[in-house]
């Protein structure tokens, strides 16, 4: 039993190798960066006017309540993931009546969201790593918030 789990640990590390290939590249095959297209909309999840139908936010609202001062927003989706080199083309569609912001400040991102209306940025993702969104609006803080997670280009399928 023992011979067995030895020879599935050094086979499953083999394939888990060979899946990832970086030793079998060569200079030719290398990756072309992609133009990124996503619709990032405003959602609202516990704000003031759903008070008449979730009766518990009037206390959660009030003076020292768990949200006074405070609404619950979200960007939907709150993740996006790129490649190092990618063009990101964002559409932010704002349906609701209240102002949003979108600051990405790792790559000088900064733009009002008006309500109900559709905003557009791009901007190229220079850097690897996770960078944090947010809206700044401080009744919307910290709620309103999402991640950008550019992965190095070397991890991406080499283009055809």
């Amino acid at each position: 039993m023992k011979t067995w789990l030895s020879i599935l640990i050094v086979v499953s590390s083999i394939a888990f190798l060979l899946g990832r290939q970086p030793f079998l590249r060569t200079g030719a095959a290398s990756y072309t960066p992609q133009t990124r297209n996503f619709t990032i909309i405003t959602v609202p999840v516990l704000t003031k006017e759903l008070r008449p139908i979730y009766p518990f936010l009037s206390r959660d609202f009030a003076q020292g309540g768990v949200l006074q001062g405070k609404e619950v927003y979200r960007f939907q989706p709150e993740t996006l993931t790129v490649y190092q080199g990618d063009t990101i083309n964002i559409v932010f569609v704002n349906p609701e009546d209240d102002a949003h912001t979108f600051v990405l400040p790792a790559f000088h991102v900064a733009l009002a969201l008006p309500a109900q209306a559709t905003t557009t940025t791009h901007f190229v993702a220079s850097s690897t790593g996770i960078f944090l969104f947010i809206c700044d609006i401080s009744s919307h803080v910290p709620y309103m918030a999402g991640s950008l997670v550019v992965l190095p280009d070397n991890d991406a399928r080499p283009s055809p």
